[in-house]
């Protein structure tokens, strides 16, 4: 199994690199993980104290989980993923199979700040945006699917985004094999990307 992490800031479009990268390959033969299913289980806590919760740091990510949840996939064993709420800031009662695949990709903003998790990466992809699109991306995205208002939203990317990002996140791009810039321009990476898996799964 071919493990890929794609990492970069919020907003950054890590989703959309995502899709250029699967599209045109085999459905059955690439699989996706997102960091965000394995947030902490916060279900001792309330909704109002959930949302207080610093998501940007990497205590809030179960890395155990998702070790474990690679190292079965990667022994050819399927496992139940769990599915996060970003209206209930918690994960939910649902999971979801996934199964082994010759291509895993493993998207999230925090998912090479972690030693081990990193070191199970066979390709490392750091994806880069300005931070004033990042910004705007992260505004809108929270405003209009997460169910926060503007004021919540900018003071939150002031007092905690930002600072998480410029201190666990960017200096990750360190550890990157590729760094992707996310715009029009970026096809060329993403090119090299994706001829690199298909080798790989032309080799198996």
């Amino acid at each position: 199994m071919l493990i890929i992490g794609i990492a970069g800031g919020t907003g950054c479009g890590k989703t959309t690199v995502v899709n250029q990268i699967i599209n045109e390959l085999p459905n059955q033969e690439v699989g996706v993980i997102s960091q965000d299913s394995y947030y902490n289980d916060l279900s001792h806590l309330t909704l109002e104290e959930r949302r207080r919760t610093n998501f940007d740091h990497p205590n809030s990510i179960d890395f155990k989980l998702l070790e474990h949840h690679l190292t079965a996939l990667k022994s050819g064993k399927s496992i139940e993923q769990p599915v996060y709420s970003f209206l209930e800031c918690n994960r939910t009662d649902k999971t979801v199979p996934t199964h082994p695949t010759k291509v895993m990709i493993v998207e999230g903003i925090l998912i090479m700040a972690n030693p081990e998790i990193r070191k199970m990466f066979d390709i490392k992809i750091f994806v880069h945006a300005d931070s004033d699109e990042r910004l705007i991306r992260r505004v809108k995205r929270d405003v209009n699917e997460r169910g926060w208002n503007l004021d919540e939203t900018l003071e939150k990317y002031q007092t905690v985004i930002k600072p998480m990002h410029d201190q666990f996140i960017e200096p990750t791009k360190e550890y990157a094999d590729i760094i992707i810039p996310n715009n029009k321009y970026n096809t060329v990476a993403v090119d090299i990307v994706r001829s690199i898996i298909n080798e790989r799964l032309a080799e198996n």
